[in-house]
């Protein structure tokens, strides 16, 4: 049965809140000796694959407008948070995760200002894409397999999330201008 767009309370919301809820506690999991987590990279591995299971709640019973909403902001705090916690450990340059906070608050406040006009600005394909890279980049820092001996695996998908966040943000700019 479709949901209402309006409506609040949904499946896929509670998804999308339950991964908000939980990235403070993911956060605080995250080691400070840089040596990665079992527990973190599981409960890392666990609260991005749920993005998925509130994507397809959403597909199958109707997208709402808090969703549309939520989603996103949901996606911003886990992977900021954890690109910011583990900066704090020594573990990403501060550079390339201030690169990505700064289009993720400049798309963010664009999309809040096109919203208030009514206007709807999904995802683009490129912007998707960069997520999943910034996910990889936190997976792969946080793994005790990689984050010791192949510290390049976490550096390459961060250098090409840095990329594709340039990119994604051009390419919401020129939408912006036209």
């Amino acid at each position: 049965m479709p949901v209402d767009p309006n409506a609040i309370a949904t499946w896929a919301n509670a998804v999308t809140v339950m991964r908000i809820l939980l990235s403070p506690i993911l956060f605080a999991v995250i080691p400070s000796d840089s040596n990665g987590s079992w527990v973190a990279w599981v409960m890392w591995f666990a609260l991005c694959a749920s993005d998925g299971v509130d994507g397809y709640l959403a597909r199958r019973h109707g997208a709402t407008r808090s969703g549309a909403f939520l989603d996103p902001l949901a996606d911003k705090v886990l992977v900021l948070g954890a690109m910011f916690t583990l900066v704090s450990r020594d573990v990403f340059w501060v550079v390339p995760v201030v690169i990505i906070a700064a289009r993720e608050i400049g798309v963010s406040l664009y999309r809040v200002f096109v919203g208030s006009k009514g206007v709807s600005m999904p995802a683009s394909k490129t912007a998707k894409v960069k997520t999943f890279s910034q996910q990889m980049a936190v997976g792969f820092a946080l793994a005790p397999f990689t984050v010791i001996d192949q510290t390049w695996t976490f550096t390459i998908f961060m250098w090409i999330a840095v990329a594709l966040t340039l990119l994604s943000a051009a390419q919401y700019a020129v939408k912006a201008l036209r």
